[in-house]
C-alpha cells in the first residue's frame, strides 16, 4: 500500500507540473488541460483513501 501511496503521490505531483507548463506555455487546448486536472483530482481522492487506511483516525 505504501509503494501505491508514493507512486500516485508522484503521479500528482508530475501532473501538476505539466499543467504549469501547459498554462506557461499559453496552450489553447484548454480541454487537454481539464482532463489533466480531472485526473490530478482523481489522484487526490486515492491519496486520501489510501491515507485513511493507513492512518486510522484515533478517537480520544
Amino acid at each position: 500500500m505504501r509503494k501505491r501511496l508514493e507512486g500516485l503521490r508522484i503521479e500528482h505531483r508530475d501532473l501538476d507540473a505539466a499543467i504549469d507548463a501547459l498554462t506557461l506555455a499559453g496552450s489553447t487546448d484548454l480541454l487537454q488541460i481539464a482532463r489533466l486536472k480531472k485526473r490530478k483530482l482523481k489522484l487526490k481522492d486515492q491519496i486520501t483513501l489510501i491515507e485513511d487506511y493507513l492512518i486510522p483516525d484515533i478517537i480520544a
